[in-house]
């Protein structure tokens, strides 16, 4: 995915759901970084995607949030399945899930 300006300023200009909206405000994130900025929305429209930024830059939010946008509680199959290399940063990319 090619390099994009960011405009985006909010989290609610990714036009994420209210909920989500609320549980990030709660956790304090106030504003996406820029793979947050150029992931959300690709992600959100179900697209694929392959994205690279440095350690901390909010990459596992980056995919999270989309996903847990896209889960339909009425279902109840599984709806998202995350692989990780280790068992550590699988550890950690739940604990940012919850």
């Amino acid at each position: 995915m090619p390099a994009a300006k960011t405009t985006t300023s909010t989290f609610c200009d990714l036009n994420l759901p209210a909920p989500l909206l609320a549980t990030l405000t709660k956790v304090g994130y106030e504003i996406p970084t820029p793979i947050q900025v150029q992931a959300i929305p690709h992600l959100l429209k179900g697209l694929d995607l392959l994205g690279h930024a440095p350690t901390g830059t909010g990459k596992t939010a980056a995919f999270a949030l989309p996903l847990l946008a896209r889960i339909d509680l009425k279902r109840p199959q599984v709806q998202v399945m995350t692989l990780t290399p280790t068992r550590e940063l699988a550890i950690q990319v739940a604990k940012a899930f919850q």
